[in-house]
């Protein structure tokens, strides 16, 4: 796999596991367990539970994930933030990668390494140190090179903490009684830029992309079309 890819845990809509991983798998074939939306493309919609795993359709009474549709990069960046503070990690890490797509190629291990800090937080939630531990050390090793603050990112203290939270691990710690702790931002916050050189946020809000910026570098950049009421 290509250090570009994606890591393990995706968004609900896009997982090629979701069906798979449901309760009734086995039941149905990958066709039938697969829902799909009005244009025919496959979209999971069963409910999942806060950390992701999906659950039986109908369930009621536990905490649910909700889908979140971001007006613009900036409004996902700030989405993402505040259910990380929530301690939503899934959610959150599925609004940040709309940042992470919008972002430039010189940023885009930046916006991973935060994203492989929330995605360890929902397995920490999940119980798995296993998984938690190996995006830790993914997101220690990718922050290298950058400057001690980027983007209102305090990649310094990022760093210490997958390496205090891995020497928790390696020493025996439940995962399931650790926290990746506060969105890693300097106290006037993360910011977004589709522009490498910018040295403040742009005047004008970043349309989402379908593609991923680093991966079309020196293509036109397409806008995501949105349908308004």
């Amino acid at each position: 796999m290509s250090d570009q890819q994606p890591e393990p845990l995706r968004p609900a809509r896009s997982s090629p596991d979701a069906a798979a991983s449901s309760p009734d798998a086995a039941a149905t074939s990958p066709e039938q367990a697969r829902d799909r939306r009005d244009d025919g493309r496959p979209e999971q919609s069963r409910p999942r539970d806060r950390t992701g795993r999906p659950l039986p359709y109908g369930t009621t009474g536990v905490p649910l994930t909700e889908e979140h549709d971001p007006a613009d990069v900036e409004h996902a960046l700030t989405l993402g933030v505040r259910l990380w503070g929530e301690q939503r990690y899934f959610e959150a890490h599925e609004c940040l990668e709309h940042v992470w797509h919008a972002a430039p190629l010189e940023d885009a291990d930046l916006w991973q390494s935060v994203i492989q800090i929330a995605v360890a937080g929902v397995h920490l939630q999940r119980g798995n140190p296993s998984g938690a531990r190996a995006l830790l050390v993914r997101s220690a090793e990718r922050f290298t090179g950058y400057p001690d603050i980027h983007r209102g990112i305090d990649v310094v203290a990022a760093v210490a903490r997958c390496h205090a939270l891995v020497r928790a691990l390696d020493d025996g710690a439940s995962a399931d009684t650790l926290e990746v702790g506060s969105f890693p931002a300097v106290p006037t916050g993360a910011w977004f830029t589709p522009d490498p050189a910018a040295l403040a946020p742009p005047a004008e809000a970043t349309p989402l992309v379908d593609e991923p910026t680093w991966l079309t570098a020196g293509q036109p950049r397409r806008a995501r079309t949105r349908e308004r009421d």
